[in-house]
């Protein structure tokens, strides 16, 4: 089970660093347009957005912690979640959330059906992915129940809001296709 734990360290720091990564390259590149990439959103939106995006990173931590140092090899609750699943969600997350931005400064210089599309199925991915940890984080069920594990379910639910709700569902909608 170590061995899981550590892979979910490595999916951890390699997808987190192509996803910051990809977000500063982006910034940097493309700093005359990044207005441009919020779309249409509204201003009104926007600000549910800023707040958001910093309850999801702290949901992001949240979640990871308990999962990292909290729960126990065998607590499976009963489930088909253990390691290996929340490793396969995480990289579900991780490697589109790399991909998105350079998907999306790609379209601004160069719209194209293929690659609107490739931006949607990357952030359903990232949904259905979020909401998959969700999943698992209530099915398991540590004994006795902590306040980490509470932690993590109500940072989950920030972080499926931000990623499955405003990025899947919110953004594209006033984003020019």
């Amino acid at each position: 089970m170590l061995s899981r734990r550590r892979a979910m360290a490595r999916i951890n720091l390699f997808g987190g660093t192509a996803v910051l990564a990809s977000y500063a390259y982006c910034l940097v590149a493309y700093s005359a347009q990044t207005g441009d990439f919020w779309g249409g959103v509204p201003d009104r939106l926007r600000s549910v957005y800023t707040v958001n995006m910093c309850l999801a990173a702290a949901g992001y931590f949240a979640f990871t912690y308990f999962l990292m140092y909290r729960l126990k090899p065998t607590t499976s609750g009963g489930s088909c979640f253990g390691f290996g699943t929340f490793n396969a969600l995480y990289a579900l997350i991780l490697l589109p959330s790399a991909l998105w931005m350079p998907l999306t400064f790609a379209m601004l210089e160069s719209p194209s059906d293929g690659l609107w599309w490739a931006i949607r199925l990357t952030l359903a991915a990232v949904g259905i992915g979020s909401l998959g940890l969700l999943a698992g984080l209530v099915a398991v069920r540590p004994s006795p129940p902590s306040l980490a594990h509470k932690l993590a379910v109500v940072g989950s639910l920030a972080f499926c809001f931000q990623t499955a709700f405003l990025d899947a569902l919110v953004w594209p909608a006033f984003f020019p296709a």
